[in-house]
């Protein structure tokens, strides 16, 4: 069983039946909705969607993004890089809306799997297993029992919480974010991502699919500011729809300069905009006991660096799939997934609280706080170039480049 019908339940739900293992997800919420802002899924994201025959659904609700350019909060521009196939890599990187996102894979999971594999209105309670297999218990009074209970249910997990009851509330980073989408006229080439300003004032923005008019796209922004400390306790619950303050949003947009579209009349013509904490939680020292382990957001929650949210929780998916293939004792399969991905994901946690690669524009604005007229005068191409492979190396960025051999599936 799964708990928790997100990105990475709903991936690894797929990646289990590819590999002829029967599943069931088990959802809070009493319908699966289409709710968020904009993701990116990297290449070696979309190599596993596409593994599962989900690139068409993919270019079909997303966005191929092209390049990628680097900013100081002043406008000037840092470093520019291609992204995706243009980069070398077999694949695309494909940025999209995450509810649309989630909603291909509840469908392929429903078409492939059948209705009854994702059973909503199910909140996970407590679980308790025995030799054989795990009994998990639901607040509708229900119960369920399966050979695996996989916790997928995000920062927030129940799973997480029962294995560790006195970890307590996430971590939160002392940057407060706001979000949103809306139709912009299209800028650059029409699928290049900005991202403005370093750890203290950030602005991201990329189209995530075709705008409602002719030459626009649907445009996802974000905007962080540093208004606390890292270590704060959180403002308010790390809730991801919690309407926006307009004032408190208006009065940081003055902060940055951006040539390439008008971003103060982008954040003012949203119609939904969001605001949470972002927040994460220390790395443990183990996810698997017995026949339950941890997964995506419920396992490594990270600040949200180098789009690496979503696409960590699909290794997950991939690796934990193939164990559980090739072991005949799940305790021992989940033992061997924990293993491989622990690590590799911890070290992401703990470089994201850095910056992930986005540290280059925060070594820039220390070194040129009030903006430069000559990139090359404030640092040389090799530093901006050495930050962002050393974090493309640690986050696994690399794994789908052309020129490396691929397998059917990925241990990190």
């Amino acid at each position: 069983m799964i708990v928790g019908a997100g990105i990475g339940g709903l991936f690894t739900a797929l990646r289990l039946h590819a590999v002829n293992i029967g599943c069931v997800l088990y959802e809070r919420g009493e319908r699966i909705r289409e709710l968020g802002v904009g993701i990116n899924a990297l290449p070696f994201a979309v190599r596993e969607l596409d593994a599962v025959g989900l690139l068409d659904g993919l270019d079909e609700i997303g966005v191929r993004t092209g390049e990628l350019v680097y900013t100081h909060r002043l406008g000037q521009e840092i470093m520019r890089r291609p992204c995706g196939m243009a980069a070398g890599f077999a694949h695309p990187q494909i940025s999209v809306h995450r509810g649309r996102l989630q909603g291909l894979l509840h469908r392929a999971v429903v078409e492939r799997l059948g209705a009854d594999a994702v059973r909503t209105g199910h909140r996970l309670t407590g679980f308790e297993q025995d030799a054989d297999a795990v009994t998990a218990w639901f607040a509708d009074g229900s119960h369920a029992r399966a050979d695996v209970l996989v916790g997928a249910d995000g920062i927030h997990s129940v799973t997480r919480s029962t294995l560790f009851p006195e970890e307590g509330p996430p971590r939160w980073s002392g940057m407060m974010t706001w979000r949103g989408a809306t139709d912009l006229p299209a800028f650059g080439t029409g699928r290049t991502m900005v991202i403005a300003g370093g750890n203290t004032a950030k602005l991201v923005v990329y189209p995530i699919a075709a705008g409602a008019e002719p030459g626009t796209r649907l445009t996802n922004w974000a905007m962080g500011i540093a208004t606390g400390r890292p270590g704060d306790p959180p403002p308010d619950e790390q809730d991801w729809t919690r309407p926006a303050d307009p004032a408190a949003l208006a009065a940081h947009v003055k902060r940055f300069t951006c040539e390439m579209f008008d971003h103060a009349a982008m954040i003012e013509s949203t119609r939904d905009r969001f605001e949470f904490p972002m927040c994460d939680r220390d790395p443990l020292p183990y996810w698997t006991r017995g026949r339950v382990t941890l997964l995506g957001d419920a396992a490594h929650p990270m600040y949200p660096m180098g789009s690496n949210g979503a696409g960590q929780a699909i290794l997950d998916a991939v690796n934990l799939s193939a164990h559980l293939a090739a072991h005949t004792d799940p305790a021992q399969a989940l033992l061997a997934y924990q293993r491989d991905r622990l690590p590799a994901t911890t070290e992401i946690v703990l470089r994201n609280r850095l910056g992930g690669p986005e540290q280059v524009i925060e070594e820039v604005e220390r070194r040129a706080p009030d903006g430069f007229d000559r990139i090359e005068d404030v640092i040389t191409p090799a530093e901006l170039e050495a930050v962002v492979a050393s974090y493309t190396q640690v986050s696994g960025g690399d794994r789908d480049r052309a020129d490396r051999p691929t397998t059917g599936h990925t241990h990190a």
